[in-house]
């Protein structure tokens, strides 16, 4: 009984070693198993004595459960078998139990289900970057005007000036209402369209054209040269809410109605008031764009300019409470809803916690004032506040504003 190397298709090698009828070769071989897992190499010999009847079947077997292992192996690594898994979980169990998981798990689809489609049922919220584009293009409360090449740009005083180095020290030559102030850019190759690109630039983060000039490493460095380097929006945007230079409007808050509504206030409510910009909360929320266009059909804008008196605008408490002024003004300069500002003070209390405190009832959880936050937010048309991720720094967590069908009872009170 004999081999030749020249009979198959891999190579050989003659081992050699005692007499020649224990002579032996070692013979490698392929061989692709029924079951399609590939290919499996096997070493075997073939002995040039005799062989016995017990060895063939030895060997035959030996192959044959090493065939098994590798099988089995490669069924393990492929996948997991979840429904015995289960089975083997479950065995054990209670069928009441059983009953209990499988409602959970229906539960848990239905809810991600209706989360989804709340997600797609609900309008996109308005990114700060998107008002502000709108801002540059409607001129909601401008209070200087730019004139370049004969044209003019409205424009906001308090958002250049936190934007750019060189509009900010051009601004402050020419501080009354609705100056108006002449270009003279020493850049070469700068005309109207590009200017109002980079104006577009300085209220959004992004210009507004597709222009080949912007393109040239050379013009914008000279650019950069002249009017300096901003940050990014939403880190000027944070100095601005932090400084509040050029602020025109404040806040202030009352719980007697009459007294919001005879146009008047006492020096408590004088003393709590807040500091903001016309122009952003405008841009963020349609119910401050037309509380503020009112005043302008009334004439009585005209008496704030003429006096040079920021604007004051008293709200009820009882309707939107002083203690999340902040959190919403922070949100409408800088979209970051932050609720750990509710508790950095003591005397930003609302008047429902007064009231929950006389009648003895415990401090409003992080979920209530969340909702509580979220009927403001529609009451002000302030989407971003509504469908934004809270951030809370102590303690740390992270939640979805909720929604609601509930619809908060309120009537729009006359600023002064």
């Amino acid at each position: 009984m004999g081999a030749n190397a020249s009979n198959y298709p891999h190579s050989c090698s003659p081992r050699v070693g005692g007499n020649s009828q224990a002579q032996q070769t070692f013979i490698g071989t392929s061989s692709y198993s029924q079951q399609g897992y590939g290919c499996e190499s096997k070493l075997y010999s073939l002995d040039h004595g005799h062989e016995k009847p017990q060895d063939k079947k030895k060997r035959t077997s030996g192959l044959a459960t090493l065939k098994k292992k590798f099988i089995k192996r490669r069924k393990s690594n492929r996948s997991a078998d979840h429904a015995k898994q289960m089975r083997e979980l479950l065995s054990g169990w209670d069928v009441r139990d059983v009953n209990a998981l499988v409602e959970e798990y229906e539960g848990t689809s239905a809810l991600k289900e209706l989360s989804l489609q709340a997600s797609l049922a609900r309008p996109e919220a308005r990114t700060l970057q998107k008002d502000m584009a709108d801002l540059y293009e409607y001129k909601y409360c401008t209070d200087v005007d730019l004139i370049f090449q004969e044209t003019c740009f409205p424009v906001h005083r308090a958002i250049l000036a936190a934007r750019c180095p060189f509009f900010k020290t051009l601004l402050s030559s020419s501080p009354e209402y609705g100056a108006e102030i002449i270009m003279d850019i020493n850049t070469a190759g700068i005309d109207m369209p590009m200017f109002s690109a980079l104006l577009h630039y300085l209220y959004t983060g992004e210009f507004g054209m597709e222009d080949s000039r912007f393109q040239n490493v050379d013009i914008l460095v000279q650019l950069s040269e002249e009017f300096g380097t901003p940050n990014s929006l939403d880190v000027d945007m944070r100095g601005l809410f932090d400084y509040m230079c050029y602020y025109d409007v404040v806040l202030s808050f009352s719980s007697d109605s009459e007294l919001v509504e005879a146009f008047g206030g006492n020096q408590n409510c004088l003393d709590e008031e807040l500091k903001a910009h016309k122009a952003i909360i405008s841009a963020r929320s349609p119910f401050f764009r037309n509380l503020l266009q009112r005043r302008i059909r009334t004439g009585e804008e005209i008496t704030d300019r003429t006096l040079r008196t920021p604007t004051r605008i008293i709200l009820d408490e009882s309707i939107i409470p002083k203690k999340y002024a902040k959190v919403i003004l922070h949100c409408m300069y800088t979209d970051v809803v932050d609720l750990s500002v509710l508790h950095c003070s003591p005397s930003v209390g609302s008047l429902s916690e007064v009231q929950a405190l006389v009648a003895g009832k415990p401090n409003m959880t992080r979920a209530e004032e969340a909702m509580e936050l979220y009927h403001i937010a529609l009451f002000l048309e302030f989407n971003m506040l509504a469908q934004e991720k809270t951030i809370v720094s102590s303690p740390p967590f992270a939640t979805e504003l909720p929604h609601s069908s509930l619809v908060l009872h309120s009537q729009i009170r006359k600023p002064v």
